[in-house]
């Protein structure tokens, strides 16, 4: 039995128009257009997403991994979202031998993962050094007051704001990004930030 942390996402236990549940899949179909090779997807929780993606791009796609710290989510994964290609492990983000555990992918996927880590520079060495030159990566989060500073969910360890956001990929060639409300995700345009509470990122290494 997985327990509820009040943000994972189980699908086959949510309503349709469940708002968290639209919020989390419309990142997954946007997400599906730039996946192809060898993608991981950090933090996969149960596992819907990876199978998704899996699915979605299986002629392009040679493997998806899944990673996620919780063990039993791992467990729910591989018995709830089987596919042929993909893979469910254990795993920390933040452990440095992470890059050599995983090898390298031609894509990225972490969707609502930084917001959680204390240890944010090594979360993203480990991202850059586990994606093959010009690989993609495709990352979200949501705003909030600032790197260090409280914030609401007692799940997060901070919450950061757009202009920190959008500094966090100086390594990149390029990041381009959007914003996010509910199932709607638009480009991003600086004057509109205020209405959009997520944002996400898609950088070429």
């Amino acid at each position: 039995m997985l327990e509820d942390t009040g943000e994972r996402v189980v699908p086959e236990k949510m309503k349709a128009a469940d708002e968290m549940l639209m919020e989390h899949m419309a990142r997954y179909f946007f997400a599906v257009e730039y996946v192809y090779g060898r993608v991981l997807d950090i933090a996969s929780g149960t596992g819907y997403g990876t199978q998704l993606l899996a699915k979605k791009r299986k002629d392009i796609v040679e493997e998806v991994v899944g990673v996620d710290l919780e063990p039993k989510a791992v467990k729910y994964a591989r018995g709830t979202y089987h596919h042929p290609n993909a893979i469910f492990m254990e795993g920390d983000v933040t452990d440095p031998d992470l890059p050599e555990k995983l090898g390298t992918f031609d894509c990225i996927v972490s969707f609502e993962t930084i917001e959680h880590i204390a240890d944010e520079e090594r979360f993203l060495a480990n991202i850059f050094a586990l994606l093959k030159p010009g690989g993609t990566l495709i990352l979200s989060t949501p705003f909030g007051k600032g790197r260090g500073k409280p914030c609401g969910s007692p799940f997060h360890v901070h919450q950061l704001t757009v202009d920190e956001f959008m500094e966090l990929f100086p390594e990149y060639s390029s990041a381009v990004f959007y914003f996010q409300k509910g199932p709607l995700i638009e480009p991003a345009v600086r004057s509109n930030d205020r209405h959009f509470p997520l944002g996400i990122a898609v950088c070429r290494k």
